[in-house]
């Protein structure tokens, strides 16, 4: 027996031929899970601009990488050529948010079980995949953290202002400062306000020697 007999007999009958109805059945497994995970990313979403496109991505991603895997496991020669054809391919879109990125993964693995012919697996993990963002990623904290930015004429109104805004929170850090010359102060602080009361901002604002007082939310990472 020769190499290319041990190939043919190993490795290309591993192969199954293509179905037409399985691959419409895989697809529209795919879009149904697509559809869910639409409905999930929707209702968890928590960021300042919801963006419907990056949401329709996810399910036209999924259904794309469900189509590819259909074809690459039912023909050898175009699971190769997709290999080197991916290789070359370089993504440069950055996905600021951790949660958009678990989104996008979760829509890629949902699309490979699909083209893999795995339904069960797939329909068993989307529903429990979504009910967990959705318990957690909508969970609200107790003490939402905020950002204040306060613009300062005189910076000798530094140490009143800071402890003023001790005195009014439970909680406080200075993240920022920028000196311009003529142009004043900015310091920026986090602070954990109590009950969520905001009404000491327009009293900062107020006080003479303060330019403006602006009050942000603030998730760790980036204003919201």
């Amino acid at each position: 027996m020769t190499f290319n007999d041990v190939f043919k007999s190993s490795f290309l009958d591993s192969f199954s031929s293509f179905s037409l109805l399985d691959t419409a059945l895989c697809l529209g497994a795919a879009f149904v899970i697509g559809l869910f995970i639409f409905y999930v990313y929707q209702k968890t979403y928590s960021g300042v601009l919801y963006s419907r496109s990056f949401n329709v991505s996810l399910v036209a991603i999924l259904m794309v990488t469900t189509l590819v895997i259909c074809g690459v496991t039912s023909n050898v020669v175009l699971s190769l050529g997709m290999v080197g054809a991916l290789s070359i391919v370089r993504f440069r879109t950055a996905v600021k948010d951790p949660m958009d990125l678990v989104f996008l993964f979760w829509a890629i693995a949902e699309g490979i079980l699909c083209g893999a012919s795995l339904l069960p697996l797939a329909l068993l993990g989307c529903p429990i995949l979504g009910i967990f963002l959705l318990v957690f990623a909508n969970h609200q904290q107790k003490d939402n953290p905020y950002l204040i930015i306060v613009r300062l004429m005189d910076g000798e109104l530094e140490q009143k202002i800071e402890g003023y805004i001790r005195s009014e929170v439970k909680k406080m850090q200075l993240k920022s400062k920028t000196v311009t010359g003529e142009a004043g102060t900015e310091v920026i602080y986090e602070i954990r306000p109590k009950d969520n009361d905001s009404a000491f901002v327009n009293r900062i604002s107020g006080m003479q020697g303060v330019e403006s007082a602006v009050m942000v939310s603030y998730d760790g990472n980036y204003a919201a």
